[in-house]
């Protein structure tokens, strides 16, 4: 099928030639035919499919037969996204579509003066792509309302719910009028969302479903590099400078920070590269997207904010720095690469505390992530031995796991009277390091340490006290007057 058979206007026909379009997708020519209908629709595909065409095309196209008439402060047609990123990218496809069309589209999203937002929305527009938390910001000031909304989109689902945007889609929901036409776009089905889909959709909507829940692309090479923490950071560079050709790179952090050390360890080599993250600002963020979609900079280091919608041609590579803590997240990940047809490379990190992620993804995707070439390691530099901090510190919070053995005798001894656990590896506490070196240990608290205790307690009284006499209001003014009077 081409797009020139399916039943679309002349100008979005037109449209769809200059963006270059020629052969839809398998979401879009199972789902177009369905939507020019007017059913609702439940549409399960991972990123890179299409999706954004599937529903905009034949929104734009009933919206262009109904000839109506966008009132004040209204929009006809709600998209619904979780971030900020994706919701510019997908009014940006809508701007390509309706280019030869007189539809009026607006995006409002958080983290920006909302000035500009509202006087866009004073005529009224047709299409509105808005992230949730915005949406409900702008109708509670009345600067716009959903009472004329005819169609309902609500994509990346599963993502709505992991960022806790669930309380907010059930309000935009219930201030929706009755009758519209509703459309659900995710791309995996647990539980929750089957629930949510429930409450949006009429019965019996048509499902769409292109590819099984959380597949990775085939067209994807993998490898997989066995590391520790502390030389993730040279491995990086040595996989960077070894080959010249990784010329779109994308590297996924599981933390803030973590993104601005890599981008630190890269420009030190000469590699250009900027982070992407929530501390960053809106306008932060878009310049350095904007830089890498110009190949401007080589490497965007990015946490799981841009893991999902993020709609970059030709990425090259994406490197896994860290391992997520969940297996879907990886999918997602690596699904920045192999778009259009073309093939992509994804490379993972792996630290010794991150093999039960790493099981848990194979689980999921169903495929053992190859190991890369070892010979990179003789460029690196030898491992660092792990210091009780560091173990610590990369164990994320894990704690070794005991057996019912060892927690029924510890209880025992508690309960019984006996020594309790104490501070690992018989170290001292932090009151009996301060005691004399001769000093005989007893079953009561050391003269030493009771006086510590009660010298930080009357420390405490005395701040309390000269912290009230100095707050009194008027006291000095008081005692001014009383030794004034008695002068007299």
């Amino acid at each position: 099928m081409k797009f020139e058979e399916l039943p679309l206007a002349n100008p979005l026909q037109r449209a769809i030639r200059a963006v270059g379009y020629e052969t839809p997708t398998p979401i879009q020519e199972q789902s177009i035919p369905s939507l020019l209908e007017g059913k609702d629709l439940l549409g399960i595909a991972q990123t890179g499919t299409g999706k954004t065409a599937a529903f905009a095309l034949p929104i734009l196209q009933k919206l262009l037969e109904s000839g109506n008439h966008r009132a004040p402060k209204t929009c006809r047609a709600l998209v619904l996204l979780p971030t900020r990123e994706l919701a510019i990218q997908v009014e940006d496809c809508f701007k390509a579509y309706a280019q030869f069309t007189a539809i009026s589209t607006a995006c409002i999203f958080g983290g920006v003066n909302d000035t500009p937002q509202k006087r866009n929305l004073i005529r009224g527009v047709d299409i509105l792509v808005a992230t949730p938390g915005r949406l409900l910001d702008l109708i509670g000031q009345k600067a716009v309302t959903l009472r004329k909304l005819e169609f309902f989109v609500l994509d990346e689902a599963d993502r709505m719910l992991d960022m806790g945007f669930i309380h907010d889609i059930r309000k935009v929901v219930a201030m929706l009028p009755p009758v519209r036409q509703n459309l659900f776009f995710s791309a995996t089905m647990p539980d929750d969302i089957t629930k949510l889909a429930a409450t949006i959709l009429q019965a019996n909507p048509v499902r769409v479903e292109v590819t099984p829940q959380s597949t990775p692309i085939e067209r994807i090479h993998q490898e997989l590099y066995r590391i520790d923490k502390r030389r993730k950071g040279a491995l990086l560079k040595e996989l960077l400078l070894a080959h010249p050709e990784m010329q779109k790179v994308l590297v996924f952090s599981r933390t803030k920070h973590g993104a601005d050390k890599i981008v630190r360890v890269l420009e030190k080599a000469g590699i250009t590269c900027a982070a992407i993250h929530g501390n960053k600002s809106q306008n932060r963020r878009q310049e350095a997207l904007g830089n890498f979609k110009c190949e401007q900079i080589r490497v965007l280091v990015a946490t799981d904010i841009a893991a999902r919608g993020i709609d970059v041609d030709d990425v090259s590579h994406v490197f896994n720095y860290d391992l997520p803590d969940v297996p879907e997240t990886f999918v997602h990940r690596i699904g920045r690469t192999a778009r259009a047809g073309k093939g992509g490379v994804a490379i993972s990190f792996c630290a010794p505390d991150e093999e039960q992620d790493l099981r848990a993804i194979e689980k999921l995707t169903k495929l053992h992530l190859p190991e890369g070439d070892k010979a990179i390691y003789e460029k690196l530099p030898p491992p660092q031995k792990e210091t009780a901090e560091s173990e610590a510190r990369n164990n994320r919070g894990r704690l070794p796991k005991r057996s019912t053995e060892e927690v029924r005798s510890d209880w025992k001894k508690q309960k019984s009277g006996g020594q309790s656990r104490g501070p690992k590896n018989g170290q001292p506490s932090r009151l009996e390091a301060q005691l004399p070196p001769n000093a005989q240990p007893s079953r009561g608290p050391q003269p030493q340490a009771q006086l510590l205790l009660q010298n930080g307690q009357n420390q405490t009284q005395n701040a309390r006290h000269h912290h009230k006499r100095r707050n009194r209001p008027g006291s000095r003014a008081r005692r001014r007057m009383r030794e004034g009077k008695e002068n007299t």
